[in-house]
């Protein structure tokens, strides 16, 4: 006689009191979070199981946010993408790791798991490490599995993000290069500085080393106060952003051997944005760096001045004209130019030199306009943005890594979607809703 499964309602019921409901409450919450607050509802869920003061998950997904955070302020204010960055680049596979980390600029004790499918990472900070007893009281075998829940949820988030929201990210990403470039820009003058100071003649070794620590001691004090300097500066005045080139030049310009001319902006010029004036320096430490890489070049002219609307930039040495115009280090401050809207004119003279003129609006692009009524996908959100830009169907899809075609069948949708019948009323439309 066979056995018959038993009935529904046979089944003996589970006591009340023995499941884990606040447990399954938080599970709850985290499987249907917004991406905003899945860390404080993460760190609710695992911190009566784990302890910690605090929780940080760092994920790329979120370009514009790659950092979730709750708990500890002395942490979760302090906390680096660069540190995150290397610690998850130690961690030799997707297993916990506990462990000193530098975190939050200081060694702390850490327990620390990644997320596969996306990279992402996890990291729960503890203010000094744990006694053996506290240690084994701990129940980080339940880290994994909530961890794993987040991430998912993460992932599934950014995937059904809206248009607005990937362009909100996209354009943190594009400030968080802008500082990364400023920075880049900044020490390389700094070396070039160095370079020039070992190689002078007309310095003993004696002066050459003096020389180099004070440069070096300078560099990074400012490399270390660049980032609180930069948030700090939301509008700067026009003559106090020249001064500021014109001391990062000093150094360079006193051991080159090329005389650098400085021309002031006037004194009641228009303040400017800080993305503004960040541009301008890197701009023209850019243009000053090329021009003196050319060994025919003895004198350079840098001047500033504004029209109410612009930043007017010029810079001309006396060489012979030979400048590249098509050299990758131009092409990159000319990028950098339009990302503001701004415009870069080289003219070129054989035998006179160049003369190289850089206008930056003061006002900054207008934001994005809200395009989620169009209801792109994300590829065709990139196509958009790309044709905005003024590029053809083959940069598009090399840019995007697709074939033409694909990129003709992402425009033949994006004409239905607009409503427009031609590329130019779709770069039109485009442009009137911030996009360039």
């Amino acid at each position: 006689m066979s056995e018959s499964a038993p009935s529904i309602g046979s089944v003996a019921a589970v006591p009340k009191d023995a499941l884990p409901w606040p447990l399954l409450r938080a599970i709850s919450r985290i499987a249907d979070a917004p991406l905003s607050a899945i860390a404080e509802l993460l760190r609710e869920a695992i911190h009566p199981y784990t302890g910690g003061d605090a929780l940080v998950i760092f994920t790329e997904e979120c370009t514009g946010r790659p950092q979730k955070k709750a708990g500890d302020a002395d942490v979760i204010d302090r906390v680096s993408i660069a540190e995150l960055q290397q610690l998850r680049a130690s961690l030799s596979s997707a297993g916990p790791w506990s462990g000193e980390a530098q975190i939050a600029g200081r060694s702390r004790h850490i327990h620390a798991l990644t997320y596969q499918p996306s990279k992402a990472l996890l990291v729960i900070t503890y203010p000094d490490a744990p006694e053996a007893g506290v240690q084994q009281s701990r129940n980080l075998e339940l880290v994994p599995y909530l961890w794993e829940l987040a991430a998912r949820r993460i992932q599934e988030k950014v995937k059904d993000a809206p248009p607005s929201y990937l362009l909100e990210s996209r354009a943190a990403s594009a400030e968080r290069l802008r500082v990364t470039s400023e920075l880049v820009d900044l020490h390389s003058t700094t070396l070039e500085t160095l370079l020039a100071a070992l190689r002078s003649p007309s310095l003993d070794d004696p002066a050459a080393r003096a020389t180099v620590t004070d440069v070096a001691a300078k560099a990074l004090v400012e490399l270390r106060t660049h980032n609180d300097r930069t948030a700090e500066l939301i509008e700067e005045p026009v003559a106090t952003a020249f001064q500021r080139l014109r001391e990062d030049l000093r150094p360079l310009t006193r051991f080159s051997g090329i005389d650098v001319q400085f021309i002031e902006p006037p004194l009641n010029g228009r303040a400017l944005p800080g993305e503004v004036a960040i541009a301008a320096r890197a701009v023209v430490r850019g243009l000053l760096l090329a021009m003196m890489e050319q060994p025919e070049v003895r004198r350079v002219r840098t001047q500033w001045d504004c029209d109410g609307e612009n930043l007017l930039i010029n810079v001309r040495d006396d060489g012979k004209g030979g400048l590249s115009a098509d050299a990758p280090n131009i092409g990159r401050l000319d990028r950098r130019v339009q990302a503001l809207d701004g415009r870069m004119e080289i003219d070129l003279m054989p035998g006179w030199g160049a003369d190289i003129s850089v206008t930056l609006p003061l006002d900054p692009p207008a934001a994005p306009g809200d395009v989620s009524a169009w209801n792109l996908a994300a590829r065709e959100l990139e196509v958009l943005q790309l044709l905005a830009a003024g590029q053809r169907n083959r940069n598009i899809a090399s840019a995007l890594n697709i074939s033409e075609n694909t990129v003709k069948f992402h425009v033949r949708n994006l004409f239905r979607k607009l409503q427009v019948a031609s590329r130019t009323e779709a770069i039109a439309l485009a442009h009137s809703h911030g996009l360039r």
